[in-house]
């Protein structure tokens, strides 16, 4: 059995052996042993994309949660410190709206002495009538009240641009007057700060009136103020009233002023030049300013400019810091000692007992130029002179002008097409492209041909007919010129009837009033009147290089690569700069080279309003504002005009061109402010980063200035690009399938082979070119896409660049005060209603 055993075969399984995975005995690990060598370190998860979703929606509320409490926090810190011992005086301005208040009776409760403050009649604002500092130890709050002149309408907007509240005393019947709602339409378009409308005379009418008219008056001001409330002022609990309104009352951020550092002036000295010790030369007829005030919205800077609304940029030279002279006390005498008075030679505040303190010095390395146009090298434009490339080209544009021997009665197509010897046959292009002075050269040469013509046909009517073997007769005419064709047209036309016809013509189409329209000129060629304009295929899509034929006064202007860009980068280093000095500081301005007319305005008891300025802000440039004309405006304003504008903290007078408000590359004049679109003006002006609000104002021949337009600072854009649009019309004479001969655009052959590769449109909305000129007299024969009726008119659009005028001043003359504007007629123009 055993060697049957050995002699066996083993079985040998084939290729579809299954094949079992073998057990591995003790070669894995058990979920225990994988958590104890973790020790409790979880692995990474990979997250679904619901799961991503949900996180970045809670991160996302989180960070916009975050951003509103930090916004929140610093909103409370910033109304908590306003008229509190850590920051400025809260400064309140009383503006009367009806002739009949008076706002000083209303300052006069607020000195009450049942309010337990202390008033402090000298630090007010020097030279202003019914101004004086109050601080109140119960409210722990402390205040300058300041009452503006409402006749001057530049004093009662300078004072508005940095009250932290306006107080409004209204008349108890009416309200206000029409004067006091033209001053509200002009706060409003600048901004308007937090406010309270205060009623005068309510105490004097009967009881059982009182609520009744209160109710009125609340009625009459909704259109205004709709969630204002109404307080009364004839009493010292309505003062106690009002005052807690305004310390406590949400205040209103205004983002022209809210991003830069601004100071109204309390106390002011000048020290002329000539009495100066130093070196560097002082120049005659200046002095240093030496301003005390608190400073406002953000921290001053002493290298940076400073404006003078009204007066212009003036640089610092340093920064003092006296004693705060309306602290709050919680012990104090009823009525504060007046200090000394101001002198007007040491350079200090005169109202400090204790020594003055240098903050900070500038530094003349750092501190920025007063330059605000760029310097304008001759040397450095484009030079005009050919290059001998060029005149080697126009040599031979001149001589390639060829005159041509043709059998008699050729027609100018047949003269085209014959070679004249050897020359060979030019492009069509090269015809198209003969000048003017070509064109008028070749109609002398058809007069003088067609004489010669007239001559001969003389001389062969005589019977002058020998045996001379006749010879063909040639003429020499250009290749582009025309025959006799064109005066066998001409003889049919009788000129006086022409000319009656092109009067009647002009006065039919004047009564239409069509924009844009002009009428071209006989006595001058129309190329030579409309040289500068050019026509466009489609005025949305077709290109105009923004740099091309620029004025000489864009050498002297300033423009950014991308002034968006560069603005929120100035903006967000204004908001986060801590250096300088502080809000709430009491500091005295040492503002050098600044002429006596800015301290004798002062003295008169104009406001003195000062406003740190942003990098770049001192320069030139094109600014562009969106405006709007005012209701109360209705005579026309034209495009190029004088106007007195008020943009942010800065009023000069310039001239502005309209134009349209659209989102293409290029934009149409308008010559007139249209009353019912918004509207761009372009002007010189300094740069301002937006957001600023802008009030326009014309000036009439007698002082008056009336409010035409309001709006807002849009960009600073020197490549904004507008064309101006001249339409030329003309009439159908005849009319056939899709032709028809067109006159009364154009007076002479040479205008319309100059105009004839601009597109023609029809007020019907047909769109067509010329075809070819017949005769000499302007008629033309013009192709279109469908026929045309007999009414429709053939129009031409013609555009050009235009520019602003170069007429900025910074200095405006004081408006007609109010008195004197209600003694003029001219005053009733204006309709508040």
């Amino acid at each position: 059995m055993a060697a049957a055993d050995e002699q066996q075969q083993a079985h040998r399984p084939g290729a579809y052996k299954q094949k079992n995975k073998q057990h591995k005995h003790g070669k894995h690990r058990t979920k225990g042993e994988i958590g104890r060598e973790n020790k409790g370190r979880v692995a990474v998860m990979a997250l679904t994309k619901k799961q991503r979703r949900v996180i970045r929606k809670l991160d996302r509320r989180n960070k916009a949660n975050q951003l509103r409490r930090n916004k929140k926090d610093s909103v409370l810190t910033e109304k908590r410190k306003l008229g509190s011992r850590d920051g400025p005086p809260h400064l309140v301005a009383v503006i009367a709206l009806h002739a009949r208040v008076d706002p000083g009776a209303v300052t006069k409760i607020l000195r009450g002495e049942g309010l337990d403050g202390v008033v402090h009649e000298d630090q007010g604002v020097t030279g202003a009538k019914n101004s004086f500092g109050l601080v109140l130890p119960r409210f722990k709050q402390r205040f300058t009240f300041y009452t503006p002149d409402t006749a001057d309408m530049h004093s009662l907007l300078d004072v508005a641009k940095i009250a932290d509240s306006l107080v409004f005393v209204l008349e108890s019947t009416e309200g206000w007057d029409s004067y006091g709602d033209y001053c509200l339409s002009s706060l409003f378009a600048q901004g308007l700060p937090s406010h309270a409308l205060v009623c005068q005379g309510v105490a004097d009418l009967a009881v059982k009136k009182r609520t009744e008219s209160r109710r009125a008056l609340s009625r009459l001001v909704e259109s205004r103020f709709p969630e204002s409330r109404l307080f009364s002022a004839d009493s010292e609990q309505d003062a106690t009233l009002l005052l807690r309104h305004l310390s406590a009352q949400k205040q209103r951020r205004l983002g022209f002023r809210s991003r830069r550092s601004y100071l109204l002036a309390q106390r002011a000295t000048y020290i002329p030049n000539s009495s100066q010790t130093g070196t560097g030369g002082p120049v005659t007829g200046l002095g240093t300013l030496c301003v005390s005030g608190y400073i406002r919205g953000c921290p001053l800077q002493v290298n940076r400019l400073v404006h003078i609304t009204g007066h212009g940029d003036f640089q610092l030279s340093q920064i003092d810091a006296p004693v705060d002279p309306l602290p709050i006390v919680t012990a104090a005498p009823r009525t504060a000692k007046p200090g000394r008075d101001v002198d007007m030679t040491d350079g200090g505040d005169g109202d400090m007992n204790g020594d003055v303190r240098v903050l900070m010095k500038a530094d003349p390395e750092k501190r920025e130029s007063l330059q605000a146009e760029a310097e304008v090298d001759p040397m450095d434009g484009e030079q005009t002179w050919p290059t001998e490339a060029e005149l080697e080209e126009a040599e031979d544009g001149i001589q390639n002008r060829r005159v041509m021997k043709v059998p008699k009665g050729t027609s100018d197509y047949q003269a085209i097409w014959i070679n004249d010897d050897a020359e060979e046959e030019e492009d069509d292009d090269d015809v198209d492209s003969c000048d003017d002075d070509e064109d008028g050269m070749m109609d002398d040469e058809m007069d003088g041909d067609n004489e010669s013509q007239d001559a001969g046909s003389e001389c062969a009517s005589e019977g002058d007919d020998d045996d001379v073997e006749e010879e063909e007769e040639e003429e020499e005419i250009s290749s582009s010129g025309h025959t006799g064709g064109d005066q066998k047209y001409d003889k049919e036309i009788d000129e006086a009837e022409e000319g009656e016809g092109l009067r009647r013509y002009r006065e039919a189409r004047a009564n239409e009033m069509f924009p844009d329209e002009v009428d071209t000129p006989l006595d001058v060629p129309a190329k030579t009147r409309f040289q500068r304009y050019r026509g466009l295929k489609s005025f949305r899509s077709s290109p105009w290089d923004p740099l091309e034929n620029l004025p000489p006064n864009y050498s002297r202007i300033y423009q950014f690569q991308n002034f968006e860009r560069m603005r929120r980068r100035i903006l967000a280093d204004a908001a986060s700069d801590e250096e300088g000095a502080m809000v709430g500081w009491y500091v005295t301005l040492h503002i050098v080279d600044v002429p006596p007319s800015v301290m004798e305005s002062f003295l008169t008891g104009k406001p003195l309003v000062m406003v740190s300025l942003l990098p770049h802000e001192q320069k030139m440039s094109v600014m562009q504002m969106l405006v709007r004309q005012h209701p109360s405006n209705t005579e026309p304003i034209k495009s190029k005009e004088e106007l007195v504008f008020q943009c942010g903290f800065r009023r000069f007078r310039a001239s502005a061109i309209f134009s349209q408000h659209t989102s293409a590359d290029k934009h149409k004049l308008e010559r007139f402010l249209r009353p019912d679109a918004p509207t761009v003006m372009s002007v010189y002006a300094p740069i301002t980063f937006p957001t600023a609000g802008v009030l326009v104002f014309k000036q009439r021949d007698n002082g008056m200035q009336d409010l035409v337009a309001t709006g807002t600072l849009l960009s600073c854009d020197p490549r904004r690009v507008v064309l101006k649009r001249i339409v030329l019309s003309g009439h159908p004479f005849k009319i056939n399938r899709r032709s028809a001969v067109v006159r009364y655009m154009f007076f002479n052959r040479d205008d319309i082979l100059w105009f004839k590769p601009v597109e023609l449109r029809t007020k019907w909305g047909r769109r067509g070119h010329i075809k070819e000129a017949l005769g000499t007299h302007g008629h033309m024969k013009c192709v279109f896409d469908s026929q045309m009726p007999s009414q429709d008119s053939v129009l031409m659009n013609l555009y050009k660049r235009v520019y602003p005028r170069w007429t900025y001043d910074p200095y405006v003359p004081a408006p007609l005060p109010w008195v004197k504007r209600e003694e003029s007629p001219a005053f009733c123009d204006i309709d508040m209603d």
